[in-house]
């Protein structure tokens, strides 16, 4: 089982000129003892489910540039990107670039997006759901289109391209992995299976993840897709270190429905929260 490490908070410590230097401890420490990815979120306000708007809250690509500087071996993503936050044919520029800087370890997380508010604070475009599921699929035809040996035009609904150049092309081979987020059974599944080479849904318990991979197995059937070519990954929901021993038994319970990779989510300090996996967790792993 592969680990992940997904940053959500810059809040802790509070002083904003120590999110540099806890960011950068954080995840060297974790590349040291053995996660396997470093993901942040695609968000300019922090989510109010979780804590207030206001408290910090960086670019996404940004501090994934940041950290492909201090990183060696951690893929790079965020989960997941937000289909509104970037026109599609720059998206593919920025993960490019990423995945060039960092030595081809960049991945695109992308999902639908949802948070009004922070979309109607900044001027971002809000559209119904329905419309963002379409540019959600054009935006990957595009992904994959400009990371293809085709750099003629794009013509969809909603997104029209002259040319996809793309130079220099991505060092990671065939190209970087594309995961689609989320559990949506109708449309986000099914993107999954048409498009992507991962899948992460939340992981609450072992039956709704059994349910969900059900989905995926159905659309995967439907769109002709082999199941076992898909990447299964999950964000397990419950704190890693509150009480480790369930948390791995959650874990040996995924692994067993097929899930490859999971990832936690710091629930104090992020330098004392990577210190405890590598003690805790990391060595236990299934």
């Amino acid at each position: 089982m592969k680990l992940g490490l997904h940053y959500w908070n810059f809040s802790t410590p509070a002083d904003p000129a120590a999110i540099a230097p806890t960011l950068k401890e954080t995840a060297l420490i974790a590349e040291q003892s053995g996660v396997h990815s470093f993901t942040v979120m695609d968000h300019y306000f922090q989510m109010e489910a979780m804590a207030p708007a206001g408290e910090p809250m960086l670019e996404g690509y940004t501090t994934l540039g940041y950290l492909a500087a201090l990183t060696e071996r951690m893929t790079l993503g965020l989960l997941v990107t937000g289909v509104m936050y970037r026109h599609p044919g720059l998206l593919a520029k920025i993960v490019t670039t990423l995945d060039v800087l960092s030595a081809g370890r960049a991945r695109l997380g992308i999902g639908a997006s949802w948070y009004e508010r922070e979309q109607r604070g900044l001027g971002v475009p809000v559209v119904p759901m329905g419309e963002r599921f379409e540019r959600l699929e054009e935006t990957l035809q595009i992904c994959l289109q400009m990371w293809s040996d085709d750099n003629g035009p794009y013509q969809g609904t909603h997104y029209q391209l002259a040319e996809t150049l793309n130079f220099p092309p991505p060092l990671g081979r065939p190209r970087p992995l594309i995961m689609v987020g989320g559990g949506g059974e109708k449309k986000t599944l099914r993107l999954v299976a048409k498009y992507a080479d991962a899948c992460n849904i939340f992981a609450n318990n072992p039956d709704e993840v059994t349910a969900k991979l059900d989905v995926l197995r159905g659309h995967c059937a439907t769109e002709g897709r082999d199941y076992d070519t898909i990447l299964k990954t999950a964000v397990v929901t419950r704190p890693a270190l509150t009480d480790p021993d369930a948390w791995l038994r959650d874990v040996e319970a995924y692994g067993r429905l097929g899930i490859t990779e999971v990832m936690t989510m710091p629930d104090r300090h992020p330098v004392e929260f990577a210190n405890g996996l590598a003690k805790e967790i990391i060595p236990r792993l299934p």
